[in-house]
């Protein structure tokens, strides 16, 4: 049957049946879109047919004709782009046909809504033309009726050819990029071959450019190199171009980190920066106004590394938005590491030429390790030479301080015209501390602005320009001993080479410093155990408690090297207590101290100490008011207090305590020094204590038993005299008359009774001790008392005694010791003196209050007892002295006592061999 005679179903199925035969054979995509549009208008009744094919780069549509009412005009074959909501682009996207009602109302489709207008288009279908999930395309028919909808096998027939066209389509696309994919392989071989015959490194870099250059055809590519001293990037290398360039910058155009801070960290992070479109860029390591320097619409940024040191970065750039493949970003970065590989062997020579002199360098400071005296000289010789190898102002070794944290500049070298470093430097952080002690590299700061690292250090740094460093431990690894640091006056980035020379610098001086550590620390030990064993002979060769207090704390503050020490002090069982000593080097810790009198019993401080075994620390904002009213030093800080013990069973007689600046910690070895310290004083001052304890007893036995055992022996001389004269009375009773016998009788028992009444005051109120009793005599009766007592001993001798000058006054004070103590005296000049001697008492008064009584005599006295008396006996009390025996003892005992009756006692020998007994005696103003 013919086609003319066939029917209109017949004649569609055979022109369906031509046409995809034609798609499925036709390798020309104008052919095949010719075909399409011929038998959309043979087989289809609309106005309006529009072919257009996809462009996936830059995501829009580009017209490939059609028909209107007016026919085949320019309109059908122009570019349309692809907005998102854009009814054209949810087709493509969405791969769905759509149907629009009124293509004139719809104003998502754009410029096709103007054309609608025009040509009163109003039922509407846009078809996807796609293969899988690939889109190639749409077809738009329009038609002059209201929402006209394709009948279901209209839609059958347009889902077929337009997939058929879609695979076709995507058959031609997959062997046109098999025929024409780029092959990295190639270029990258060829390039390798002549990269070994070329000799410098330019002409290497110029053969890496126009390689990539050509591989990629962008719109320029260069090679830009890192300059670290000054940290920006300029242009080394870039491609021959023939014609204007687009470039907006000259040759020597650079990039500056400060201006371009991301790209710059994303590059030392081995990262490769793309843009496809400057335009749509929302978020990228590259900022329009470094676009615009570039004067690029699209580009790629390769890091050069080596040794991960950031050396450049390669670069292709586009004129227009550009989505760069997988094949074209991984050659970029190839060839980049490339470049990296190259660049080293121009710079083998001059990496030679620095290690040699780096060598040099390193061994003049181990030199310095075997030469002590050269040390300083060695030093100032390495800091120079590091100082102009890394072109650099700045060259300090401080060294760590564990105890108070901070770090003191051992030695530093600057310019002439720069002031110098602190001698200490502030305290670490936490983390800067960590970072130091378990880095295995030199830490380094390219801007002291912008970075957080040692932040403690930046006011003083930054005052003195100071902006960038590289900071080495001495002991890498270890703990913290000293660091060396190298310090910049602008903000620079530190190659490999150069933080490894300062680490290297940094281990010499280490050992260094390591070895004058230790020796510190060993004389330091030896101080403090010498300033100790010397503390602990001094507190044991104090002989007073009054010695006792200010050594002690003087010694404990030199030893704890703490501007104050203060010693309280108290007896067990007694109320209060008393500051005995403090001691304070510095004016900002001097106590102001109105009253040394405390009451221990309601001191919170000392209930503290008491309840405390061992040291107890505190700050000045633990101490209770009632403390601080008398530890009242403006600048205390830190404290350490500590009870004085002995055993548990004792009591506690004291607390010591030591205190310094708020902060300071003090070492390991001075607590143990000054709990050591603390038991030994505790010990003498219990010891000192007991024997102050005993001697004062002792000599208030060894008074009263000489003053009870010469009032006796006065007594019984009044006494006996006394009897007798009863016994001789008796005798004449009996040829005398009874009323003279009473009356002698009376007159005797009245002698008698006087003799005895001084046994009384002996009796009750001199027990144990001597009680001063206030009296006053005439001189002349106290003078002839005393003679009539030695009386029998001068008649005995045979001695001449005579009173010269005597005063008419009245002597005030106990005149019953008074005349005991010139009793003993006249006692002492008799015995001494030669019988048919002489003894002379001599009266001089010297003022209204007190006289002059001297005895005379022409006896002999053993030269060590006048020594004693007038020195006082030896200080070793197991040494034997000629005053613990009589007549010592006895002379000794009345020196105290007239001392205590506010006169004074003394013995000397003359000139002219005679002996003098000199007593100040006190007179009453009555």
């Amino acid at each position: 049957m013919s086609q003319a005679a066939a029917s209109p179903w017949e004649r569609q199925f055979v022109n369906l049946g031509r046409v995809m035969q034609f798609l499925r054979e036709e390798e020309d995509i104008e052919a095949l879109v010719a075909a399409t549009l011929d038998y959309l208008k043979d087989n289809f009744e609309y106005k309006l047919i529009w072919l257009a094919l996809y462009d996936r780069a830059n995501h829009r549509l580009v017209g490939k004709g059609g028909t209107t009412p007016a026919g085949d005009i320019k309109f059908l074959r122009e570019r349309f782009a692809l907005n998102a909501g854009d009814l054209l682009d949810q087709v493509i996207m969405q791969k769905r046909p759509v149907p629009i009602a009124d293509l004139r109302q719809e104003k998502r489709s754009g410029e096709w809504q103007k054309a609608a207008q025009k040509f009163e288009i109003q039922g509407t279908l846009v078809w996807p033309i796609y293969h899988k999930d690939l889109a190639f395309g749409v077809v738009l028919l329009g038609s002059h009726l209201w929402n006209v909808a394709p009948r279901a096998e209209e839609k059958a027939r347009l889902s077929i050819v337009m997939g058929s066209l879609g695979a076709s389509l995507n058959r031609i696309e997959s062997d046109w990029q098999h025929q024409n994919t780029k092959r990295p392989d190639e270029p990258l071989l060829v390039m390798l071959d002549r990269l070994r015959n070329l000799p410098m490194l330019n002409q290497r870099l110029d053969e890496i450019v126009n390689q990539t250059h050509n591989f990629i055809m962008p719109a320029r590519t260069h090679i830009y190199w890192f300059e670290r001293e000054h940290r920006y990037f300029w242009r080394r290398v870039t491609n021959k171009q023939k014609g204007p360039s687009k470039d907006r910058t000259d040759v020597t155009a650079g990039v500056t980190v400060q201006n371009a801070p991301a790209l710059y960290q994303a590059l030392s992070k081995d990262q490769l920066v793309t843009v496809v479109d400057v335009n749509s860029m929302t978020k990228s390591e590259l900022n329009n106004r470094i676009m615009e320097q570039f004067g690029a619409e699209s580009i790629i940024v390769a890091p050069i590394l080596f040794q991960s040191e950031l050396m450049g970065f390669l670069c292709v750039e586009g004129d227009e938005p550009r989505l760069w493949t997988d094949d074209e970003r991984n050659f970029v970065k190839g060839c980049a590491q490339l470049v990296a590989m190259t660049a080293p062997l121009e710079e083998m020579e001059a990496t030679l030429e620095r290690i040699a002199s780096d060598q040099l360098l390193t061994a003049g400071i181990a030199r310095a390790i075997f030469s002590e005296q050269d040390w300083q000289d060695s030093l100032q010789l390495a800091a120079d030479q590091l100082c102009q190898r890394l072109g650099v102002e700045r060259f300090w070794i401080a060294l760590f301080d564990r105890d108070t944290g901070a770090l003191r500049v051992y030695f530093q070298h600057h310019p002439k015209n720069r002031r110098p470093l602190p001698t200490f430097l502030a305290e670490l952080s936490q983390v800067d501390l960590q970072m130091m002690e378990q880095s295995n590299e030199a830490v380094t700061i390219e801007n002291y602005e912008s970075d957080f690292k040692f932040l403690s250090w930046r006011p003083p740094l930054v005052e003195l320009d100071i902006r960038s460093l590289i900071i080495s431990s001495t002991s890498v690894g270890k703990s913290l001993e000293g660091i060396l640091a190298i310090g910049h006056e602008t903000p620079r980035t530190w190659s490999r080479p150069e933080r490894e020379m300062v680490q290297a610098v940094a281990q010499q001086v280490g050992l260094i410093l390591h070895q004058g550590e230790l020796q510190r620390q060993a004389d330091e030990r030896q101080k403090l155990q010498q300033a100790v064993q010397f503390g602990l002979v001094a507190l044991q060769q104090a002989t007073t408690i009054e010695r006792l207090h200010p050594i002690s704390t003087q010694l404990m503050a030199q030893v704890m090297q703490a501007p104050l020490a203060v010693l309280i002090t108290w007896l067990p069982g007694r109320p209060g207590g008393q500051i005995a000593s403090h001691f304070a080097s510095r004016d900002d810790f001097n106590l102001n101290i109105s009253e040394t009198m405390l009451a221990i019993e309601e001191d919170t401080l000392v209930e503290w100490a008491l309840q405390t075994e061992g040291i107890l620390p505190l700050t000045v904002n633990d101490l209770p008011d009632s403390t601080r009213s008398w530890l009242n030093a403006p600048s205390i800080g830190s404290i350490l207090l500590i009870a004085l013990r002995t055993t548990p069973e004792h009591q506690s007689t004291g607390m010591i305590l030591v205190a310094d600046k708020a902060g300071r910690r003090w070492q390991d070895r001075q607590l143990q020094a000054f709990i050591m310290l603390a038991n030994q004083l505790a010990w003498s001052r219990r010891h000192l204590v007991l024997v102050d304890h005993l001697r004062h007893h002792r000599q208030e036995l060894e008074r009263l038993n000489w003053y009870k055992h010469r009032r006796i022996e006065d007594v019984y001389r009044s006494v006996s005299g006394g009897v007798q004269r009863l016994l001789e009375v008796d005798s004449r009773s009996n040829g005398e008359n009874d009323a003279v016998t009473n009356m002698r009788l009376q007159q005797s028992l009245k002698q008698l009774q006087a003799s005895l009444s001084p046994l009384p005051q002996i009796i009750r109120k001199e027990q144990w001790r001597l009680r001063p009793n206030f009296e006053t005599s005439p001189l002349a009766g106290m003078l002839k008392r005393a003679l009539e007592r030695v009386d029998p001993l001068i008649k005995q001798r045979q001695i001449w005694s005579q009173v010269h000058n005597q005063a008419n006054v009245l002597v005030g004070g106990d005149i019953a010791k008074i005349e005991m103590i010139i009793n003993e005296l006249l006692l002492f000049a008799c015995g001494r003196s030669e019988v048919n001697g002489r003894i002379d008492l001599w009266c001089r008064q010297i003022d209204e209050r007190s006289l002059e009584l001297s005895i005379t005599d022409y006896g002999t006295v053993d030269a060590t007892l006048l020594s004693e008396l007038q020195e006082g006996r030896t200080i070793d009390p197991l040494m034997p002295s000629i005053l613990d025996q009589p007549p010592g003892l006895h002379l000794s005992i009345c020196q105290s006592l007239m001392h205590e009756a506010g006169g004074e006692l003394s013995l000397y020998q003359l000139e002219d061999n005679r002996i003098l007994s000199r007593i100040i005696l006190p007179l009453s103003s009555g």
